[in-house]
């Protein structure tokens, strides 16, 4: 038996129940929550879609997913049985407002089977463009002003643009609370993301120096190896900057950035997270130019393969003007940070697959060793690693052993894999899915979170769709992406930090 407490009685509804994000990543994470004895006792899982299934071929079509993309995907034995009884399919068209009356019927089929009123949770694993209809026709419903029982989760991205982030807020708004409403984003589910967290406020030995009068530049790096994979139609309308900066990295970016909380309550340090971005430098748009570069890759080789420039894709424009890679100089304007730039940087077919987050710290005041100890002097610096590996690694100047003082930089590294074994960590859906029958939105992002980061990036996007690039494509695969991007941050005195295998 676990020693956890579980949720409380839970019916997931799955949109999109047919559909890719739920075949690779909602059930497995599920079905592993199931395995570690984390689901409530009374659940049942719902899949919608459009597609013809009867309850047996669909549950043979998710454990098809979960013996291809779990991280326990050996582990059925008999407990796949068991889960796959709270599994069924309801085949509905999301546009037919008379179709959810199959929803209704559903949750009161199981009140009355378990005797209590569970929490119902609506997944809309879809495309972006059918949440609005989708959001209207759940709201219709008698189920959705139950504030402490009801809740939707959204996928990103959320919004196209501001305006497009505010009008979805604004409709959302009107059918539900705010604490009904889990915006997910995947990143911030990552065990490693969320032990900046622990590292930061559960150690007394790095919160002190955690400013800008020890820190010289932090850098934020998530890197791909891989180019488009068959995405062009979302791709070409969304590009490097609205994909990965947007969100993900000024998530991240948050976390390094923000105060200690006073308490882990979810408004608590979501609104820390708010006053980060509520305090970072706002562009002019003649300040882009300077402080952000954009690239798109050409073809060539990578890892011995030959691969086709950006345009010569399959579905993208010949003369597209989508970025493949984005890097921005952030800076942010409070007392713990000011005059620290936050360099971050994100692209495809990139050299290395490698998300980092790197706080570089100023040079020791004084250099008292003699003068062929400074050939190798480098300066202390703390990394961060989210993928590949998952690790936190701290370099330091030691004395190399022998007569001479020579001093050369080493890393001492805590390995979550060599620490806890290779298969310690949930998957992040699993994280963030227990969070949400458990009613804890730490990890999800409010209303007006995501609107300050949109507010943050528009001038960035509307100097881009206003100004042609002249140079795309403007670096190969297998690089680290164009050359402007060394030159931005170069005029810093700085250089990226590319973190060896």
């Amino acid at each position: 038996m676990s020693n956890h407490k579980r949720p409380a009685a839970s019916i997931l509804f799955i949109f999109g129940g047919s559909g890719d994000l739920n075949y690779r990543k909602l059930s497995p994470a599920l079905y592993n929550l199931f395995l570690d004895d984390y689901m409530p006792e009374k659940f049942a899982i719902a899949g919608i879609g459009r597609s013809q299934y009867n309850n047996e071929d669909y549950r043979a079509h998710l454990l098809d997913g979960i013996s291809k993309f779990s991280r326990r995907k050996d582990e059925q034995n008999g407990h796949w049985d068991q889960f796959s009884q709270h599994v069924t399919y309801l085949q509905m068209d999301a546009d037919n407002q008379a179709a959810y009356s199959k929803i209704t019927d559903y949750v009161k089929e199981k009140e009355a089977e378990w005797g209590e009123h569970p929490n119902v949770i609506f997944y809309l694993a879809v495309a972006p463009q059918l949440v609005p209809s989708i959001a209207q026709k759940l709201g219709a419903l008698n189920l959705c002003t139950d504030k402490n029982c009801t809740r939707i989760v959204i996928e990103k991205p959320f919004g196209h643009d501001l305006q497009s982030a505010h009008d979805l807020n604004a409709l959302l708004g009107r059918l539900f609370s705010e604490e009904q409403i889990y915006r997910i984003d995947h990143y911030l589910g990552k065990e490693t993301v969320q032990n900046i967290l622990a590292l930061r406020f559960a150690n007394a030995l790095f919160e002190p120096v955690w400013n800008r009068n020890y820190i010289d530049h932090v850098q934020i790096t998530a890197s791909e190896t891989v180019g488009l994979e068959d995405r062009a139609q979302y791709y070409e309308k969304s590009g490097a900057l609205r994909d990965m900066v947007q969100n993900h990295i000024l998530q991240v970016l948050c976390m390094v950035a923000m105060e200690a909380p006073v308490s882990f309550d979810a408004n608590e340090v979501r609104n820390k997270k708010v006053d980060v971005l509520n305090a970072m430098r706002p562009f002019t748009k003649g300040e882009v130019h300077e402080n952000a570069v954009r690239g798109q890759y050409s073809s060539g080789w990578i890892k011995g393969k030959e691969v086709p420039g950006y345009r010569e894709e399959k579905g993208v424009a010949k003369e597209s003007a989508t970025e493949t890679y984005a890097a921005v100089k952030f800076h942010i304007d409070n007392w713990r940070w000011q005059g620290v730039p936050f360099y971050v940087r994100t692209g495809k077919h990139l050299h290395q697959k490698a998300t980092n987050i790197t706080l570089q710290f100023r040079p020791a005041p004084h250099f008292a060793f003699p003068s062929e100890s400074a050939e190798t002097w480098r300066p202390n610096r703390l990394t961060i690693s989210i993928t590949p590996e998952m690790d936190i690694r701290i370099r330091f100047q030691a004395k190399r052993p022998g007569q001479a003082m020579t001093l050369e930089p080493v890393d001492m590294v805590f390995n979550f894999d060599h620490q806890y074994g290779d298969d310690h960590a949930p998957e992040a859906y699993e994280t963030l899915l227990l969070d949400v029958m458990e009613g804890d939105a730490t990890l999800f992002m409010r209303a007006d979170q995501v609107e300050a980061a949109w507010k943050l990036i528009m001038p960035i996007l509307e100097t881009w769709e206003n100004r042609t690039p002249v140079d795309f494509p403007n670096y190969a695969p297998d690089s680290w992406g164009p050359e402007d991007a060394d030159a931005m941050i170069a005029r810093d005195g700085h250089a990226w930090i590319n973190l060896s295998k």
